[in-house]
């Protein structure tokens, strides 16, 4: 865990996006998992008609409390802390009071939809807004459709191209050349006025891709507390997880193919993570894996590194 007065000592931004970015709505759950828990205000919204194509994005239509149908537009907002941390310590000093543990004042809040066009445009409002609010670190999450089993815990990556970030975190840096989504190109522009990035990925099972992931949205909660020192209760994420598993189960019981295909994938998984696994032992599990996946079912396996 990154220490208070190291690489993501200050404020920092956590960011999620709906779409690409977001298989099994894992990222966006528990960026909105840790909205639900603190004390936020809007501070910045990007106007929807520069950045969305509305036959794609669509408008949501809904009623609410009073009665009355209102229209939500897909959006990017940018969320502070109803008071800042140097706020709650000038109170608590006031008041004679030590305060440590949660990093609550200092966490801001990026949720929206992947935008359609005006990417450079979009990002440098986004990162005209982060420099505003004096953002000193930025920690992207992200999932993808991977060849993984439900049934083991959910797989985690964590990179980044800043070299004091990798450094502070133990972190690797992505290798990755190809496609990108939003996460990407905000990562780059952050870098690029010196506010340090991190992205942390989840592998979400790609035969149950239709369905939100709780178990993802868990996995990537567990590590997002460790990194911003943020203590975020699970509310009822731990029994949604235990029962997105177990409705799985209960459908592989029922259909002999998913079931073989995920004992295939348990045993890849098994074979990478036991103790004695070499990295040769690795690589064959992996190249016989890969000659398989031409019989598995349909599913897209999206590479982790693709943000």
């Amino acid at each position: 865990m990154a220490e208070r007065n190291g690489i993501l000592n200050g404020r920092i931004l956590v960011v999620a996006f709906e779409g690409w970015n977001d298989a099994g709505e894992a990222a966006s759950g528990a960026v909105r998992s840790l909205k639900d828990e603190l004390e936020l205000v809007e501070i910045f919204t990007v106007d929807p008609e520069l950045y969305f194509d509305y036959q794609f994005n669509r408008p949501m239509v809904a009623t609410d409390e009073d009665g009355q149908r209102t229209l939500t537009w897909p959006s990017a907002d940018l969320y502070g802390p109803a008071r800042p941390e140097a706020e709650v310590a000038s109170l608590a000093a006031d008041a004679d009071l030590q305060v440590s543990g949660a990093n609550t004042g200092n966490i801001y809040l990026l949720l929206g939809t992947e935008p359609s066009r005006s990417w450079k445009s979009f990002a440098a409002e986004v990162i005209d807004a982060a420099l505003a609010a004096d953002i000193g670190g930025i920690v992207f999450l992200g999932a993808m459709l991977a060849d993984v089993p439900h049934t083991r815990p959910i797989s985690l990556m964590s990179a980044s191209d800043n070299a004091d970030m990798r450094a502070a975190l133990h972190l690797e840096r992505s290798t990755y050349e190809g496609p990108v989504g939003i996460l990407s190109v905000l990562a780059d522009a952050a870098e690029k006025v010196d506010i340090p990035t991190l992205t942390i990925w989840a592998s979400v099972p790609h035969y149950v891709h239709n369905a939100p992931s709780p178990k993802a949205m868990l996995a990537l909660i567990d590590r997002l507390e460790e990194v911003i020192d943020v203590t975020i209760p699970r509310g009822d994420l731990v029994s949604e997880a235990a029962a997105w598993e177990a409705g799985i189960d209960a459908l592989a019981a029922d259909d002999e193919d998913m079931a073989a295909y995920i004992v295939q994938l348990e045993q890849a998984r098994d074979t990478v993570d036991s103790p004695e696994a070499s990295g040769e032992a690795i690589a064959q599990e992996f190249e016989k894996y890969l000659r398989k996946r031409g019989d598995r079912p349909d599913g897209r396996n999206d590479d982790p590194r693709r943000h």
